[in-house]
Formats: C-alpha cells, structure tokens, sequence
C-alpha cells in the first residue's frame, strides 16, 4: 500500500459520494434514484484494482446516509464494494477491451442483482415490488459502463496505471 494509492482511493470516495448523491434522477416509481456514481466505481476498480472495493463501499454508503436512505447503508456498502472488488480483481493483470467490458458489466450485473435480492426480502418490498427497479438499476448500469469505458482509455488515465501496480 502506498501514499499514492491511499490518496487516489480517498479521492475516488469523494467522487463517488458526489456523483451518487449530487448527480441523481429521482424514481418515484421505487422512491429511489438513478445516479453516475457507476461511472466512478468502474473507473476507480480501473486504476486501484480490487482496492476500488474501499471508495466504492464507502462513497456509496455515505451517499445514502446523508440522503435519507439509512436503511441501504449496509447493502450498499456490500453491493457497490463487491462491485469495485470484483471489477479490479479482473482488470488487475490485464486492461484488455475484452477484460474491461466483462469486468465492467460484471460489476453491473452485482449491482442489479444485489439490490433485487436486498429489495425482495419481506422486511423490504418483496419480489414482485423489487422487480420494479430492475430496469433502472439496469439503466444505470449501463450509464456507467458507457461512462467509464472510454474514461479507461484516456492517455493519462491509463498511464496512472501505475498506481494499481
């Protein structure tokens, strides 16, 4: 673990925090929102590796903290840190297209499962009502994706590469 490293992480926490809690669609159909925090988890699990599980638990959980989502606190931090984990633990030795768009729709599929199956308990809304967030999630998956993909071949991005390394 290195300086650079841990200060990149703390950086990628902020920006997952503001482009999830700042940066949002409401849903009034889930009484939830579609956000670009995403975007930030992909590309952090780009140049931390499966460090990127730290900012994006902690980004995403914070979000939902201060936005009044208490009780998504803990699922989040597991979902979205699962999600950054397991994208980094692909793009770690290898930052193939091929690699990078399995570990980035991988990473999405986490997400929109985990939600699905935290939402679909009964102390929630159960599997009928869960499934109403299933586009969504989707849809903002796939804005993630589109946003970090590219984001991942910028030359100065891929060259802080080193930090991951």
């Amino acid at each position: 673990m290195n300086t650079k490293r841990i200060a990149l992480a703390g950086v990628f926490t902020a920006l997952v925090f503001v482009m999830t809690f700042l940066i949002r669609i409401p849903i009034p159909a889930t009484e939830g929102y579609v956000n670009l925090g995403d975007a930030v988890i992909l590309t952090a699990s780009f140049l931390l590796g499966p460090f990127a599980a730290i900012p994006a638990a902690i980004g995403s959980a914070l979000a939902d903290l201060m936005g009044g989502y208490a009780h998504y606190i803990i699922p989040t931090a597991v979902i979205k840190g699962a999600m950054g984990g397991v994208a980094g633990l692909i793009l770690k030795k290898q930052k193939t297209t091929s690699r990078r768009i399995i570990a980035f729709v991988l990473a999405e599929v986490i997400m929109v499962g985990g939600y699905f199956a935290f939402e679909a308990m009964p102390f929630m809304y159960g599997p009928s009502a869960a499934l109403l967030s299933v586009p969504f999630n989707a849809i903002q998956g796939l804005a993630g994706i589109l946003v970090a993909l590219p984001l991942s071949y910028v030359r100065n991005l891929s060259k802080s590469a080193i930090i991951s390394g």
